[in-house]
């Protein structure tokens, strides 16, 4: 465990906000598609610690965490100030890896799964695409500091109220339609349904990548068997139970069971 104290908490938009923590030595470990976990408050009936995907880290020290509320955990969360000092564990799970420098990353987001793939900006060379998606304007964020990054940034709404109209899916359709040139390598982060969609496009499509398949977690360290997602498997089912928290969350495209 570690202290993190609140170096600043921030509303990005609407219910969305970013908290950073002073934690160095997570800093300097810390790689892109894993989390931080984090006790909000002492308090009996909060004892739980919440996961969260590490956003960003900076030389200075500086762990940035991206987080909507949701429920009273992060509502908690959003009321804490500067000075405030939070355990951390972390950094946890399994990152995104990187991929050479001929190929081309593909960051495909749903929501706030823009967060865990931020990192990979930073750790890889070459430019990318970024392609996010999200209900409607309200819940586009974070595409700014990608495009700071140098990526294309593309964007689907479900209600077409910025950027095409449905589901990010499609941009996936359309960058493959279009796409001619080098090696192209996928790393994705959103809700589970997106997930599989995209687990399917890209196994129909022959197309490698990683994704992370987060889920409810408690113990964040491989002891409760909380947070389990099906992989695939020599089993008469086909597929196994794996530990979102220590086996993954990211998991390579070509163990993903899809539902």
């Amino acid at each position: 465990m570690k202290n993190g104290e609140i170096i600043d908490n921030i509303r990005l938009k609407n219910d969305y906000h970013i908290v950073r923590f002073f934690a160095p030595e997570i800093c300097r470990q810390a790689r892109a598609g894993q989390f931080v976990h984090v006790r909000i408050d002492h308090r009996g009936d909060r004892i739980l610690r919440r996961p969260f995907s590490i956003h960003n880290v900076e030389s200075d020290g500086a762990l940035s965490v991206v987080y909507k509320v949701v429920g009273a955990g992060t509502a908690t969360l959003a009321e804490l100030g500067p000075g405030t000092v939070c355990d951390l564990l972390g950094p946890l799970g399994v990152g995104f890896s990187d991929v050479p420098a001929d190929v081309t990353p593909v960051l495909v987001a749903g929501g706030y799964g823009a967060a865990a793939t931020f990192l990979l900006t930073r750790q890889m060379t070459q430019r990318g695409i970024f392609l996010f998606g999200a209900r409607s304007s309200a819940d586009v964020i974070l595409t700014d500091v990608y495009h700071r990054a140098g990526y294309d940034v593309r964007i689907a709404t479900n209600d077409g109220s910025e950027g095409k109209k449905g589901f990010v899916t499609g941009l996936v359709e359309q960058l493959l339609a279009e796409w001619s040139g080098g090696k192209l390598f996928f790393y994705g982060c959103g809700p589970h349904p997106m997930l599989m969609a995209l687990a399917r496009q890209l196994h129909s499509a022959g197309m490698p990548g990683e994704l992370s398949i987060d889920h409810l977690m408690c113990c964040g360290v491989g002891a409760c068997f909380a947070c389990v997602v099906k992989i695939k498997a020599d089993t008469p089912e086909g597929w196994k139970y794996a530990r979102a928290c220590t086996d993954g969350p990211v998991f390579n495209l070509d163990t993903v069971y899809v539902e």
